[in-house]
């Protein structure tokens, strides 16, 4: 039997590659993290809007994706041997997934205008962003984690200081919009 590190490292299965990849939004160029986050709010999205989960599914979904997302993330770094390559976009789904949370909070007790869901969604996704490439603190440091861990954290962690100030500038910005219409016709 050969040594450990002399052996092939094993293939990931497809599933992993799919789900690491964000279903192939992580091959989209330019700015693959970004595809990955839009491709990522687009579920959540289906989740919220066309599928209707329950409240507690919605709540628990960023928790699951991130098991899911160190999983598939975990496989395809060891498959790869690369640290953080940036078509794993699975971590930035269960991080805008956390940014996305507050949301859920006002969803149903707001009128639905798309120019007015449209800012909404806008917030989040563009603080996860943000967080996601400045890496503020904590967020960087979690990156020295091995495997998968060290992947999706640091989404995980950046989602979080988006949800903080999304809750907030979201209900700010409904009832700024509610209360004072613009020309968008709110």
């Amino acid at each position: 039997m050969a040594p450990e590190h002399l052996e092939s490292p094993r293939r990931a299965p497809r599933l992993a590659w799919w789900l690491a990849t964000g279903f192939g939004s992580g091959h989209l160029r330019p700015a693959p993290g970004t595809w990955g986050t839009l491709s990522g709010l687009l579920a959540w999205l289906l989740l919220v809007g066309v599928w209707r989960l329950p409240p507690w599914v919605l709540l628990v979904a960023p928790l699951a994706m991130t098991g899911v997302a160190v999983w598939a993330a975990d496989r395809v770094v060891k498959e790869t041997g690369l640290k953080d390559p940036s078509f794993i976009v699975t971590d930035e789904w269960a991080g805008v997934w956390f940014a996305l949370t507050p949301l859920l909070f006002t969803v149903a007790l707001q009128p639905r205008p798309w120019p007015l869901w449209a800012a909404r969604l806008a917030a989040p996704f563009l603080l996860f962003r943000l967080f996601d490439i400045w890496k503020p603190g904590l967020v960087d440091a979690v990156q020295d984690l091995p495997g998968g861990w060290g992947v999706v954290l640091d989404d995980v962690l950046a989602g979080l200081l988006a949800g903080l100030l999304v809750w907030p500038l979201d209900q700010w910005l409904v009832a700024a919009l509610l209360h004072r219409p613009g020309p968008w016709g709110f």
